[in-house]
């Protein structure tokens, strides 16, 4: 059972008690649903990726770092954006986890009005994520409900075939290109060849 349509929750990892009572207070204070994590390794045991959050997370902790963790979730594909919390001399470290897709990073002492607006910022970039992926799984599903026939015929018709050319490819009369063509077309609901080619391209680039 998927959990994406429960709340939006701000996952805290930190080895500091003091610092994850502080965020959460901050964040609970402004209406944030708050998970807070002692370690790395519990927070992966309990994370789901199918819940719609962001992460905040120490970039050094004792056991797996905050940057191992990224690393990890990298290698899963999970979709969570991340903020990183660091110490002054951990600012140029916290710059090269953004180029890995790190969202931002919070110096300490933390401001509140920072913190407020780049939660916001996360969650809102979270959620787009969620959307494009549901789409996608939605393409998917349609795509599934084509014959092979039907998966044949729009192969081609992506790879810029005509119907002529089609019918020659599968040893089919020109006709029953045209016939499947139209089936296709009914079945992804769409109206136009440009409409076809998004969706089947979405379809390709998501197995790449």
């Amino acid at each position: 059972m998927t959990t994406s349509e429960e709340p939006n929750t701000v996952f805290i990892v930190d080895d500091d008690e003091a610092v994850r009572d502080s965020l959460r207070w901050l964040l609970e204070a402004n209406g944030y649903r708050v998970k807070s994590f002692g370690g790395a390794e519990d927070f992966l045991e309990a994370y789901d990726p199918d819940q719609i959050g962001v992460l905040i997370v120490d970039v050094r902790m004792p056991g797996m770092s905050g940057l191992e963790l990224q690393e990890e979730l990298i290698a899963r594909k999970a979709p969570l954006p991340i903020v990183f919390i660091t110490g002054h001399g951990d600012v140029p470290m916290a710059v090269s986890t953004i180029k890995k897709g790190a969202v931002d990073f919070l110096e300490k002492p933390f401001n509140e009005t920072d913190l407020r607006a780049i939660v916001a910022r996360m969650l809102q970039q979270a959620n787009e994520r969620a959307s494009q992926a549901q789409a996608k799984k939605n393409q998917q599903a349609v795509l599934s409900r084509l014959t092979s026939r039907e998966q044949q015929v729009l192969e081609r018709i992506v790879a810029g075939r005509l119907n002529k050319q089609i019918a020659g490819d599968l040893n089919i009369s020109i006709k029953t290109v045209e016939a499947h063509r139209a089936n296709i077309m009914e079945k992804l609901e769409v109206t136009t060849v440009a409409d076809l080619m998004k969706i089947a391209l979405t379809q390709t680039e998501g197995q790449a």
